[in-house]
């Protein structure tokens, strides 16, 4: 038997950056003693001697007094990248900072990105035509943003690797994160009905009374707990991109104006401020917006902008680590709910009176 040997410090940590340089954490070159010592919440000497053991092994070459050491793996350790296809929901979205950050940490991982040549509303739910797209761009795996649950489902019954971003997952055996709203929306509707308001809209294309989604059906219940009849007026919908999101707004203000209204994305908020301006509409004093999504600068608008927030980073790293896990040929199908909350800003005040 051999004789228990136990691990110094030392050891430990350079076990640890030695499996982590072998999953393609850092590419070309290691972090420097200072943020490792933050990172690892270890003393300065552990990691000077963890790291001269790296050395000593060859994964890692000194470059001089203050310059970071460079990663020299075996060619059987380097870490295997993908090429990742992003297929996104609507023309615009490619702007979306959490769109950018999620495809930034994929490439930092060595991994290389591209754009699926059309999107989903492009499309318009033609099967044929993604199999078409698929085929064509020749891609390793998927992320689909707010993917419709027939696309998603597609990819799955093919064995294509894929990942939700949003969308509609639920019952599929496909990896997936999106933000758990229901909370947060219930708690926006009481704090807008004890504003006193009666006439809310809830704009998302794809929802219907009949098929509201768990985020939609939130918003019914807390209308129907308040003694609110919902109708189409209510959660109307809409196809065909934006002509028919502004053909939507234009069916709303005609006769009977909501008074408060919740848009399901940046670029739809300002879409409708734009829509409210062109009639003459001010936000909180005529109607009352939130945005069901979530941007970096919403607080520097006045007034600010009341919102859903969760955090974008917890999503960044579980597509990031996703990616990792199919590169290395592991399947990874695990479903994700980060909880959001409901942040009030200027843009929720009194309902109007009645004019």
């Amino acid at each position: 038997m051999d004789p228990l040997h136990v691990l110094s410090a030392s050891e430990q940590v350079a076990g640890y950056l030695r499996e982590e340089l072998r999953r393609g954490t850092w590419r070309e070159t290691m972090p420097g003693e200072d943020q490792l010592v933050a990172q690892l919440s270890v003393g300065r000497n552990t990691i000077k001697m963890a790291l001269r053991q790296l050395e000593q092994e060859g994964l890692l070459v000194g470059q001089g007094v203050g310059r970071r050491r460079k990663i020299v793996l075996p060619e059987e350790h380097a870490s295997p990248t993908l090429r990742v296809a992003v297929l996104f929901y609507e023309k615009g979205d490619e702007l979306h900072d959490l769109y950018t950050r999620f495809q930034n940490k994929l490439k930092a991982a060595g991994h290389t990105v591209v754009h699926a040549p059309k999107n989903q509303t492009d499309l318009g739910g033609n099967l044929q035509r993604l199999a078409h797209m698929i085929e064509g761009t020749g891609a390793d795996a998927w992320v689909v943003i707010s993917g419709s649950g027939e696309v998603l489902q597609y990819f799955e019954q093919r064995q294509i690797p894929v990942f939700a971003l949003y969308g509609w997952a639920s019952g599929l055996r496909i990896a997936g994160i999106a933000a758990n709203n229901v909370p947060a929306i219930a708690a926006a509707m009481r704090r807008l009905i004890a504003l006193g308001h009666r006439r809310i809209v809830m704009l998302e294309s794809r929802a219907t009374l009949s098929n509201p989604g768990p985020d939609c059906a939130a918003f019914l219940d807390e209308l129907a707990a308040h003694g609110i009849e919902a109708g189409n007026y209510n959660m109307p919908g809409w196809e065909g991109g934006y002509d028919g999101f502004y053909r939507c707004l234009e069916s709303l203000f005609a006769r009977t104006p909501p008074t408060a209204m919740f848009l399901f994305s940046t670029a739809e908020y300002f879409a409708t401020t734009q829509f409210l301006v062109h009639r003459g509409l001010r936000v909180p004093q005529d109607v009352s917006l939130i945005c069901c999504d979530v941007a970096p600068y919403f607080k520097r608008y006045q007034p600010t902008i009341s919102h859903v927030r969760w955090s974008a980073q917890l999503m960044v790293n579980r597509i990031a680590r996703w990616a990792t896990n199919i590169s290395h040929g592991k399947e990874d199908t695990r479903q994700t709910k980060i909880a959001a909350e409901f942040v009030e800003g200027g843009t929720v005040g009194p309902a109007p009176k009645r004019r």
